[in-house]
């Protein structure tokens, strides 16, 4: 049986464009994603980089006024950068002109980044992992993400999404809040407290998390459902999905874990278009992994290729986008879900032209036999 697909969106400003124009590409999507018949349509959350999906319950409630049965929802709320009341009340609000088709994702890596740079630096390289396959899904090196944390621009940007001296509890204690706030048994300070709108909302947290570190321990003892980043951290989600299946306890809500895994993907109607839309992409997440954040997504056209040095940076998220035309995407889709044992897919794809990211979707849905 084939699982549900989605789509996570970044709403990608291209070059040459603008973040208007990415917000209206967004919504259009949105709108052709519905009828191609997509499960959910997520949007991230950035800030001070070249995508417009910098405020997503603003932009949820745009998708979800400009669509009918689509689930539209957060990929996900930065935790580390906001309370959990005010995650709470925003979805509930959302919710509430909504019923039932919000998902409220959350995450922490705000949180995760400070801790990377609080840490001291390591003293001596680790040894290089090895690449593996693991029945048709490749499983990089891992990417040290240590001198990026460290790079002045994103401190400085990191520390303006803080108020100063503010400090975020952890982020078991986030979920757990959030848990009780649409329970209704929130107190604080020891106070009871109702959050409205937001209290007894049908909403349920989706968990994110890249590795088999705390996001996927609290989602699996919680009982809420897990979304495992491939397309951003390919060699250590397989492990994030294994220790939430092993740290999983039922709740009332799910009884059974329940596993959501991304890809990023490039469809076109014949594999060497395909490539060719691709091309840039290489030069995209170098530019993130530079330290400045994303630049304005490069035409294909235009892009200059990267140095030999520049390709060992990149080359793990390279080597994990699928690229091809439907069948090719879909095997290698097809042997994500079999490897992690996914109960639904999710998708992010980025090209230059909207045009040619309709299309990439479009003729993913129908190869997968989405109604």
């Amino acid at each position: 049986m084939t699982v549900p697909l989605s789509i996570l969106d970044l709403s990608p400003i291209s070059e040459g464009s603008d973040a208007a124009s990415a917000l209206r590409n967004t919504v259009d999507l949105a709108r052709h994603a519905e009828g191609w018949g997509f499960q959910r349509y997520w949007v991230a959350e950035h800030h001070f980089v070249a995508v417009a999906s910098s405020s997503p319950a603003v932009l949820i409630g745009q998708i979800a006024a400009a669509t009918e049965r689509i689930h539209v929802g957060a990929a996900a709320v930065q935790l580390g950068h906001t309370t959990a009341v005010a995650a709470v009340e925003s979805f509930g609000t959302l919710d509430a002109f909504f019923p039932g088709r919000i998902d409220l994702g959350v995450g922490r890596s705000g949180q995760r980044r400070r801790e990377a740079l609080a840490a001291p630096p390591p003293k001596a390289p680790a040894a290089p992992a090895q690449w593996r396959d693991v029945d048709g899904v490749v499983v990089p090196a891992p990417f040290d993400v240590s001198a990026q944390f460290r790079n002045p621009t994103l401190v400085a940007r990191m520390g303006a999404l803080q108020q100063p001296r503010a400090e975020s509890p952890d982020f078991a204690t986030q979920v757990d809040d959030i848990l009780a706030m649409l329970d209704g048994g929130f107190a604080a300070n020891g106070i009871e407290s109702h959050v409205v709108p937001g209290e007894r909302a049908p909403l349920r947290p989706w968990v994110f998390g890249s590795s088999k570190g705390q996001s996927a321990e609290v989602a699996g003892s919680r009982g809420l459902p897990f979304v495992a980043s491939y397309h951003i951290t390919p060699a250590t989600a397989l492990d994030a999905v294994d220790a939430y299946r092993n740290a999983f306890r039922p709740s009332q809500a799910l009884p059974e874990p329940y596993v959501v895994v991304s890809a990023d993907v490039v469809v076109a109607d014949d594999h060497d278009t395909a490539v060719h839309l691709a091309s840039s992409y290489g030069r995209w997440v170098h530019s993130i992994r530079a330290g400045n954040g994303a630049v304005p997504y490069p035409s294909p056209d235009r892009c200059e290729p990267l140095t030999p040095e520049q390709v060992e940076v990149v080359k793990d998220r390279t080597a994990t986008q699928f690229v091809g035309d439907p069948d090719e995407v879909a095997h290698r889709l097809e042997a994500l879900q079999r490897v992690t044992a996914a109960d639904e897919l999710v998708v992010t794809s980025v090209t230059h032209r909207h045009a040619d990211r309709l299309r990439s979707h479009e003729l993913l849905a129908k190869r997968w036999g989405l109604h």
